[in-house]
C-alpha cells in the first residue's frame, strides 16, 4: 500500500510546482504592463506562492 502513497506525494508536489511556477509567470506579464505597480504584484504573488507551499507541506505529512 506505499505506492499510493508516493504517487499522491508526487502529484502534490507537481502540482505545487505547476501553480507556483502559473503565479510567476502571470506576475511577470503583470509587471511587464504595470511597471508602477511592481511592490504591489509581488507582495500578492508571495503571499499566493507561499499558501500554495503551506497546502504542499499539509498534503505531504498528511500523506505521511
Amino acid at each position: 500500500m506505499e505506492i499510493p502513497k508516493i504517487v499522491g506525494a508526487g502529484l502534490v508536489v507537481i502540482g505545487a510546482g505547476i501553480g507556483i511556477g502559473r503565479i510567476g509567470g502571470s506576475a511577470m506579464d503583470a509587471i511587464a504592463r504595470q511597471p508602477e505597480a511592481t511592490g504591489k504584484i509581488q507582495t500578492a504573488m508571495l503571499i499566493a506562492a507561499a499558501l500554495i507551499e503551506g497546502i504542499g507541506f499539509a498534503a505531504l505529512f498528511a500523506v505521511n
